[in-house]
C-alpha cells in the first residue's frame, strides 16, 4: 500500500537534508579560539611597570645627614621664634614700678642734657654769626678806606657828578692856585687839569712862559675837571671876588659846565714819604 502524499511531505520536512531550511535555532557559543588574546587584557599592567620604575628613579633620596640637618634647622627655627616672642612679651611690662620710675628719670635727664647742648650750640652759632658780621663790617670799612686813599692819592681813575671849567687866555700861577683852592674848599674829591691828576702834594709852577703842574707843562686851553657836588662847586667858583672873577679880571675867559657823569682818566704816581712814618703803638 503506497503512502499518501501528505505523509510523504511530512517525512521529508524532518529529513536531515532539509535541516537548513528549518526555522533558525539559537547560535551556539563562540569557541575559545575567537576570544581576544590574553595579551590585550594584560597590556595595562605592562605599561604600569615602567612608570613605577621611573618614579622610583626620580624620587628624592635623603641621606641620614640630610635628615639630621633638616631636623636641626627645624629645632633652631622653633627656638628663634620662641625667643622673639619671649623678648616681645618681656618689654616694659616685665619691669617693676621702681625700674620704670628710674627709666623715666634717666630719659628726662637725657632730654635736659640734650636741650642744654642744643642751647650751647645755638650760642656758638650766634657768636660765629656776630663775629662774621663784625669781620664783614671791618672788611667793608677797610675796603672803603682803601678806595678813599686811592682816590685822594690819584692812583685810580674815577667818575661821578662834577663840573668842567675851561680857561683860555692869560693866566698866572696865583690864579691857577686860587682855582685849585676854591675847588678843594668846595669839596671836590678828585681834580685834574688837562692830562695831569692833581693830588695833595701837587704844585703849580711856571716853566718858561708856560704853566706846569708837578713838572708837566700845560697847554691851552686849560681844562679843569672836578668830581663833587655840582651845585656846590660852581657857586664856589662864581662868588664875587672869587677865582673865576680873578681870571676874568686878568683877561682870561672861563666857562663852567655841570655833568652827571664826569670821568677823570688821569692818574698820579704819588712819591713815597721821606719823613713821615706810621705811629708806633
Amino acid at each position: 500500500m503506497e503512502p499518501s502524499p501528505r505523509h510523504g511531505r511530512h517525512q521529508q520536512s524532518f529529513s536531515p537534508d532539509d535541516s537548513s531550511t528549518s526555522s533558525p535555532s539559537p547560535a551556539p557559543a563562540a569557541p575559545d579560539s575567537v576570544r581576544p588574546p590574553a595579551a590585550a587584557e594584560s597590556a595595562p599592567a605592562g605599561h604600569r611597570a615602567p612608570s613605577r620604575r621611573l618614579l622610583r628613579i626620580l624620587a628624592p633620596r635623603f641621606t641620614r645627614a640630610q635628615l639630621l640637618a633638616a631636623l636641626l634647622s627645624a629645632v633652631v627655627g622653633f627656638a628663634v621664634v620662641v625667643q622673639v616672642n619671649q623678648t616681645q612679651s618681656d618689654g616694659l611690662s616685665s619691669l617693676r614700678q621702681a625700674d620704670l620710675v628710674r627709666l623715666l628719670d634717666e630719659v628726662t635727664q637725657r632730654g635736659q642734657t640734650l636741650d642744654t647742648e642744643r642751647q650751647e650750640l645755638q650760642a656758638q652759632v650766634n657768636r660765629l654769626q656776630e663775629s662774621s658780621s663784625a669781620d664783614q663790617a671791618a672788611r667793608d670799612a677797610a675796603r672803603q678806606a682803601q678806595l678813599t686813599q686811592q682816590v685822594l692819592s690819584g692812583e685810580i681813575p674815577v667818575q661821578g657828578e662834577g663840573i668842567t671849567v675851561t680857561v683860555t687866555g692869560t693866566v698866572s700861577v696865583a690864579t691857577m692856585v686860587s682855582v685849585l683852592q676854591e675847588l678843594r674848599n668846595a669839596g671836590a674829591e678828585a681834580i685834574s687839569v688837562n692830562d695831569v691828576r692833581i693830588i695833595v702834594s701837587s704844585g703849580v709852577t711856571l716853566s718858561g712862559t708856560s704853566l706846569a703842574i708837578d713838572g708837566q707843562v700845560l697847554e691851552q686851553p686849560y681844562v679843569w675837571r672836578a668830581i663833587g657836588d655840582p651845585s656846590t662847586l660852581q657857586p664856589a667858583l662864581e662868588i664875587p671876588g672869587g677865582a673865576l672873577a680873578s681870571l676874568r679880571n686878568g683877561g682870561a675867559k672861563a666857562t663852567v659846565t655841570q655833568s652827571d657823569d664826569l670821568q677823570i682818566a688821569a692818574i698820579a704816581d704819588p712819591p713815597d714819604p721821606s719823613y713821615a712814618e706810621e705811629e708806633s703803638k
